[in-house]
């Protein structure tokens, strides 16, 4: 199994000089959140008047301000996002008082105008069920009408393509992308457009300025992102990299990696990070196959023996797709350096 490489440059998100055009297969991305408290202090580093803004009272320029700076990254994506590839953007909207004005500003909707005047073509999105509210929370006047408004407990996971759908015509494409099937009961829940069992993540980080720095999303959610939309091999970008979640997916996933990280301090969180994710990454590569054999015994039991058996696995499966899936191991991660890392496989072949 060929080694997948990872690199991290500590750097404004805003600046992707470093890559060249049309050389990214797949951004998977979560961005500072335009007009949540906590990203308040970053998006005025990049733009001073967005603090004058907010303290004059104006939400709407304020929320355009912060959306301007975004923009700078969005339409560098259309300039490394080779065609056929694809972005997947983690985002929230916000929902916030100024100068007793409480009101929704739509952040997926504003990043998808930007996309669609990029040149991207928008994809239907996935609603992200977060469920980070307990179920007795309100906002607003309680039992009282009409004062109260409805609390937010979704994300959005807006997809895009760039250009047409792309195309595996070599023989080595072709069977990397047979390799990297997903199976059929993944592909059922993984391409459903609600996402209802992931849970949000907890920032494990034990420097405050750090976690009002991190938009931290489950593994998981990275991680089947990735699989739905790359091939092994294939290289994924993350232009606010933080915690590393999107880099760690992709070294599971078998795909390169790209993370570009405003916030140098996060380099020895990375690094440790790194140095412990191999068990954890390995469990969650076991589990698809262990998920995969649960699945397989009651699919039997209620609807008979299955008619098409994996090549590298003693086990049945759904489909002709999946005959060639293989799912490989990691055997160990060299850190070159403090910003890049060499993954080497086991093979089942």
């Amino acid at each position: 199994m060929q080694n997948t490489k990872h690199t991290v440059h500590f750097a404004d998100a805003r600046i992707l000089s470093s890559i060249d055009d049309n050389t990214i297969d797949l951004v998977v991305t979560s961005p500072p959140y335009p007009m949540i408290v906590m990203w308040d202090e970053l998006f005025s580093t990049l733009n001073p008047d967005i603090e004058k803004t907010i303290a004059n009272g104006k939400g709407n320029i304020a929320f355009e301000q912060m959306h301007q700076e975004l923009d700078k990254v969005w339409y560098e994506l259309y300039r490394v996002v080779k065609t056929g590839g694809f972005v997947c953007i983690n985002i929230g909207d916000a929902t916030r008082t100024i100068h007793n004005h409480f009101r929704l500003y739509s952040n997926h909707s504003r990043i998808t105008n930007t996309f669609l005047s990029a040149g991207f073509s928008a994809l239907p999105p996935i609603i992200w069920r977060k469920q980070t509210n307990a179920p007795n929370k309100f906002m607003g006047s309680g039992m009282l009408p009409a004062g109260a408004y409805v609390t937010l407990e979704h994300e959005y996971i807006l997809i895009f393509r760039k250009g047409a759908k792309r195309q595996f015509t070599s023989e080595s494409h072709k069977k990397l992308r047979q390799s990297s099937a997903l199976f059929w009961e993944e592909r059922n829940v993984w391409f459903s457009d609600i996402w209802m069992d992931l849970k949000g993540t907890r920032q494990n980080l034990t420097d405050e300025k750090l976690r009002q720095r991190s938009a931290a999303y489950p593994f998981e959610l990275a991680h089947r992102l990735i699989n739905m939309y790359s091939v092994k091999e294939d290289s994924v970008l993350d232009p606010f990299l933080g915690t590393g979640t999107t880099m760690l997916a992709a070294m599971a996933s078998e795909r390169n990696s790209v993370g570009i990280e405003l916030e140098d301090s996060f380099s020895s969180h990375l690094t440790q990070t790194v140095q412990n994710a191999i068990d954890p990454m390995n469990n969650q590569i076991s589990q698809r196959l262990i998920n995969h054999k649960t699945f397989v015994e009651k699919r039997e039991q209620s609807h008979g023996q299955l008619k098409h058996h994996n090549t590298y696995y003693d086990f049945p499966v759904m489909t002709g797709q999946e005959v060639n899936l293989e799912l490989n191991f990691i055997k160990d991660i060299e850190t070159i350096g403090k910003t890049a890392y060499s993954v080497n496989y086991t093979s089942t072949s």
